[in-house]
């Protein structure tokens, strides 16, 4: 297929290299032995586009893994060396570049939010330079024998692991001064686990997730999740369950390094961070922790000790605590049309994290107004998470009805258009899509949870948006949007373009 060299032709090689459902389902039935060829694959991509995996040791990379979590203390961790680099210098600063990469997963509305320099996402110009430059790189090379597997699409890598060759081409070109790289899915055979010599590396809340790659227990996740560890290199965590935390330890001393256990800062007890929830108190701490290590390996003499809880922050840590941002997590916005109607976005694919969700809408909502539920997960037991969703926010709020209305539609955009070229995903089934099969077997299930709610089945994200705004008939209600990123990233699609359609209207005036 022949597509064009802009933004818009990237986009659409790039869906071409996202595995199809009945990939993934060969993959999930295979279990998690196999993932261990991931990274000897990679490391074979990387070398394909000229690289090795030493030579990103220039990035001074922070490795970020974990369950819950990782993302926003990604997000943390560059807002707060986004203080420092581009203003100061340390005892080094005639090698270290001035900027940030940040390299995260997945993306909302528009898929260069993955690669980020100093916090923002790089231009469509740039992504599409990029992404073409790597894939006249893989044409030009040889593929070597036996990498016809299902990580490989024509002779290319699948969508993540190509997003993750772009990111760390992108860094390099841009000679970023630090790269703030979040795993994809565990750690030890994870994609990004390429990277041999991190300045500092953390590992998130754990918890159940992706049992077909990493096990269904905590203990065999927190295995995963420690591959990141390196010999010498600064190990830090957060207060997790104590047989996880063992295995941590484990790993930390197999790996020749020393794992730090991070509470919670005191300071942020007092203070209104950039992310919304009382959780994102543990995610900062652990930000707090891994940015000063890094400094201090920098060569910034006046960075905090990371393990200092008692002096006062630095006022670059405290301003780039306040002024993370994240999309899609505990998202709060009023809506553009209806100002009677706020919107609380977060995503939640796994119990633990609706559980979050669920805590954070009910003490950051009103007790008066109406409440309405959007949720989709479509490829994980939905069914179980729409339930702990109900049982958290009955027992938050002291009630058996916590939503008037729940409606449950699918991931796809519009009803036009369908998707948007940006959040298409081919890893679900299209027979499941069409039928609506998981949202009837969700309304079935919330309607026993709660015969009192009123059940609404729609086809496209954009119809749930009409309908929550007609439920609302003009008087205050509030809307929780929850389950899976895709379907909050399709909302705030919907909403955003809503805004920047009716922003260009008004300009014409």
């Amino acid at each position: 297929m022949t597509y064009t060299r802009d933004y818009h032709g990237a986009v659409q090689a790039l869906n071409g290299l996202q595995s199809n459902f009945s990939i993934v389902e060969a993959i999930r039935k295979q279990g998690p032995g196999w993932n261990k060829l991931a990274l000897p694959e990679m490391i074979s991509w990387v070398r394909r586009i000229g690289y090795e995996p030493s030579d990103f040791d220039t990035l001074n990379p922070i490795h970020i893994a974990g369950t819950k979590g990782k993302g926003s203390t990604s997000a943390f961790v560059s807002s707060i060396l986004a203080q420092y680099l581009p203003t100061q210098r340390s005892i080094h600063a005639e090698r270290l570049p001035s900027s940030v990469g940040l390299y995260t997963s997945p993306h909302l509305r528009f898929v260069r939010e993955r690669i980020k320099v100093n916090n923002q996402p790089i231009s469509e110009p740039r992504f599409a330079q990029i992404f073409w430059d790597v894939w006249d790189r893989l044409e030009a090379t040889p593929a070597a024998p036996g990498e016809r597997d299902a990580r490989n699409i024509g002779g290319k890598p699948v969508y993540f692991h190509y997003l993750t060759l772009m990111a760390l081409h992108c860094y390099m070109q841009e000679k970023v001064g630090t790269a703030v790289i979040e795993c994809g899915i565990g750690g030890e055979y994870d994609t990004t686990n390429i990277l041999s010599k991190p300045s500092v590396t953390g590992v998130t809340s754990l918890g159940i997730d992706h049992q077909a790659l990493l096990g269904d227990t905590i203990e065999s996740i927190a295995w995963h999740k420690a591959g990141i560890f390196r010999q010498s290199v600064p190990a830090f965590t957060v207060l997790q369950p104590e047989s996880a935390l063992k295995v941590l330890h484990a790993r930390a001393k197999e790996r020749g390094t020393e794992l730090n256990v991070v509470s919670e800062h005191p300071v942020l007890r007092e203070m209104e961070l950039g992310l919304q929830g009382d959780f994102q108190r543990t995610n900062a701490s652990l930000a707090i922790a891994v940015s000063a290590s890094h400094l201090s390996r920098l060569g910034y003499t006046t960075a905090p000790h990371a393990l200092d809880q008692l002096s006062p922050l630095p006022e670059q840590f405290v301003t780039g605590l306040k002024a993370a941002r994240l999309g899609g997590r505990c998202d709060k916005r009023q809506d553009s049309k209806y100002t009677n109607l706020t919107w609380y976005i977060d995503g939640g694919h796994t119990l633990e994290s609706i559980d979050m969700a669920g805590r954070w809408f009910a003490s950051a909502s009103s007790k008066e107004t109406a409440k309405i539920l959007i949720f989709n997960q479509q490829t994980r037991d939905a069914s179980a998470l729409a339930r702990r969703l109900h049982e958290t926010l009955s027992e938050a709020t002291g009630t058996s009805r916590p939503f008037q209305d729940a409606i449950f539609c699918t991931n796809t955009t519009y009803a036009s258009s369908g998707y948007k070229a940006d959040l298409v995903s081919m890893n679900t089934s299209k027979n499941d899509v069409n039928s609506l099969r998981v949202q009837r077997e969700l309304a079935e299930t919330y309607a026993h949870t709660d015969p009192h709610a009123k059940v609404h089945v729609l086809d496209t994200i954009e119809a749930a948006v009409k309908r929550a705004r007609e439920l609302s008939d003009g008087k205050k209600a509030e809307v929780l949007v929850t389950g899976s990123l895709h379907l909050v990233g399709g909302l705030i699609e919907v909403l955003e373009n809503e805004t920047e359609m009716g922003q260009g209207e008004r300009n014409m005036l």
